[in-house]
């Protein structure tokens, strides 16, 4: 760790290659590695490496259903959208979150219908008739814009 110097201190050859030490130091720990890279594989411009740093994640949630008596193979329509952009319709999944413990809100299907640059959209669909309380998680990983 280098000191910060002192107003007025003059800066001497030993300042100077601790600074210089530091940088080099941090050059290595910053270098990159194929660990260090996430690689999303768009439809429409294939596979596209980036740093991790450079990549965009995001995780979301939505509640489809709260209390509601349904039928068994009714569908509930949903979009989620991300609030950012990406460059590539990104890698995103959608998993049910049964927000009440009852046997119909344990019976669900979730599908993706379409993915785009600012939004995800799909269905819940019910297997089972009762009353249900869901939501989904979402996560969304891509190439910001």
């Amino acid at each position: 760790m280098i000191s910060v110097p002192d107003k007025g201190q003059p800066l001497d050859v030993a300042y100077i290659y601790d600074m210089a030490q530091a940088i080099i130091q941090l050059q290595k720990s910053a270098s990159t590695s194929a660990n260090k890279y996430v690689t999303v594989d768009t439809t429409t411009a294939g596979p596209q490496s980036r740093k991790t740093s450079e990549a965009r994640i995001v995780g979301g949630y939505k509640e489809i259903v709260s209390s509601t008596s349904i039928i068994a193979g009714e569908e509930k329509s949903w979009t989620y959208p991300f609030g950012v952009g990406f460059a590539y319709a990104p890698i995103v999944t959608a998993t049910p979150v049964t927000i009440k413990d009852t046997t119909a809100g344990k019976n669900v299907t979730v599908v993706i219908k379409a993915i785009t640059t600012t939004a995800v959209e799909g269905i819940v669909k019910f297997n089972s008739a009762g009353e249900v309380s869901v939501g989904i998680n979402i996560i969304a990983v891509g190439i910001p814009s």
